[in-house]
């Protein structure tokens, strides 16, 4: 692939007998958003986690721009992580600090902004997804879930990452308000002309916000391709989830 930003080789992980990863391969070139789908506990978030360098694979190779992470020191995990933003799934957003300083959170901690200026540019990004600067002030808990979910958009792009990763990112949110985060990512992706990895089981967003689609299932990917080639594919995997079915070769323990 021209201008891989990550490419991902034989990664395995498992923890004690339940093996998670089971040799993934896959590919995400700059500037693309891909998504990955699947299940429950098939392994979405573990492959995120492996690339940020929070868990170590028991073998397989990541490559960041062709640089291995896979065993790098805590100076180079830092490194990496600068490249990097995240939308967690629940928003992970910090009680205890207002919303312009849970997103500003990394200018002050890590990247040395003053208070004054990395307030103003908090400011600036909430604007960018459609909060007013009024919101800056308040406590998360404030928030209803769709602001917070915006407020935890702007924290993950207010460093302008090169990498930005999207757990879930409409889990909990009506569909108006799913819309609505949605097209924010894309605005917000094409922006900063991020590489995006989204793992959601939601088929309306990833059908949206994705240039590029793969399906983990079982510790490996057993299918990727575009929106359109997953309309047109008879891969029984997809075919099962993207339709909701109850019958097919996933099965679901009860």
């Amino acid at each position: 692939m021209a201008d891989t930003k990550i490419k991902i080789k034989n990664l395995h992980k498992a923890f004690g007998r339940k093996i998670v990863l089971s040799g993934v391969n896959l590919e995400i070139a700059k500037g693309e958003s891909l998504v990955v789908i699947g299940g429950s506990g098939t392994g979405k978030s573990v492959l995120i986690k492996c690339i940020q360098g929070l868990i170590t694979p028991e073998s397989g190779s990541i490559l960041v721009d062709n640089r291995e992470v896979v065993g790098i020191d805590e100076e180079e995990k830092e490194k990496l992580h600068s490249k990097m933003g995240m939308l967690f799934q629940g928003g992970a957003l910090f009680d205890s600090l207002t919303v312009w300083e849970n997103v500003a959170f990394d200018l002050i901690e890590n990247r040395g902004m003053g208070k004054k200026e990395a307030k103003a540019e908090a400011v600036r990004v909430l604007r960018s997804v459609g909060l007013a600067s009024d919101v800056a002030d308040l406590s998360p808990s404030e928030l209803s879930g769709g602001m917070q979910k915006r407020v935890g958009l702007a924290r993950a792009i207010a460093s302008k990452p090169e990498i930005i990763f999207f757990d879930e990112p409409t889990t909990g949110l009506d569909p108006i308000m799913s819309d609505v985060i949605n097209n924010l990512i894309i605005k917000s992706v094409k922006e900063l002309g991020a590489t995006a990895l989204s793992i959601t089981h939601d088929m309306t967003s990833a059908r949206k916000i994705a240039d590029r689609i793969a399906m983990l299932y079982k510790g490996k990917i057993v299918w990727e391709g575009t929106v359109k080639e997953m309309d047109k594919t008879d891969n029984p995997y997809v075919c099962q989830f993207i339709n909701g079915c109850s019958d097919g070769p996933i099965k679901v323990e009860v």
